[in-house]
């Protein structure tokens, strides 16, 4: 889970109510940050890219040509060091992977647990996560969408750098089948108000609960998540469903 991430297909630019790259009011998923890598996540890098790595591109993907099969796509923006993608990506066979990663680090671990585990199911974009659903996903195409533990930006003056916010949720939406979900989590208790909010007022979307859904099965409890429950922090995950 990426700890750094935020916020569109071939819609002009502005077509869903945000400046064009390079403009006051663009939003980005990731703020530019110095991150060490190792020299395994470096070599992995180099080696596996070509193999399980899409380049960016201005053009829509087929995920059937991309997989090498027809199943349900799900999308997680900012995978961090893929250790939740790689669990769920292996419970859920069945299903395609496309995770969202800027961070050289995160996505040489990733490559690396793809080797490692054998998976067929998983592929990497390395990009702004911004830029990838807007030109390379076509709407009605997601049968999920996975955000866990996004960058909270904790400051008030920083809130505008969330990642959840009315733009993205609505770019998002528009790119989920109908009956797609879209799954976030935060261990952040005023995040997780703003994500119900901004959720909630999304008209495509219908809430799976009154409030915040229970951790599903399939998102596994990470290590950080386990002390920090431990030490009596809150997480809250969101399920929201496209309706038809």
């Amino acid at each position: 889970m990426n700890t750094n991430n935020t916020p569109m297909n071939n819609e002009a630019p502005g077509a869903t109510g945000e400046p064009p790259a390079g403009q006051p009011g663009h939003i980005r998923s990731f703020v530019h940050r110095r991150s060490h890598i190792t020299p395994g996540q470096k070599e992995a890098l180099d080696r596996l890219m070509p193999l399980w790595a899409l380049p960016y591109r201005t053009s829509t993907l087929s995920f059937n040509q991309t997989f090498g099969r027809i199943a349900p796509t799900i999308l997680e923006i900012g995978f961090g060091m893929g250790e939740t993608t790689e669990k769920i990506a292996t419970s859920r066979p069945g299903d395609n992977f496309l995770g969202i990663e800027v961070f050289n680090s995160g996505v040489g671990a990733l490559l690396k647990r793809i080797e490692t585990s054998g998976l067929q199911n998983i592929r990497i974009i390395q990009h702004d996560a911004v830029e990838v659903v807007r030109n390379m996903l076509e709407p009605d195409s997601l049968a999920g969408i996975h955000i866990y533990f996004p960058d909270p930006w904790p400051k008030t003056r920083h809130h505008k750098r969330r990642l959840i916010q009315p733009p993205f949720i609505a770019l998002l939406a528009s790119r989920l089948a109908p009956g797609g979900y879209i799954h976030c989590a935060t261990d952040w208790e005023n995040y997780a108000e703003q994500m119900l909010e901004v959720l909630g007022a999304e008209p495509s979307l219908r809430n799976t609960c009154e409030a915040y859904a229970p951790r599903p099965d399939f998102r596994p409890q990470t290590k950080f998540e386990t002390r920090g429950l431990r030490l009596g922090h809150g997480v809250w995950d969101l399920i929201f469903t496209r309706q038809a």
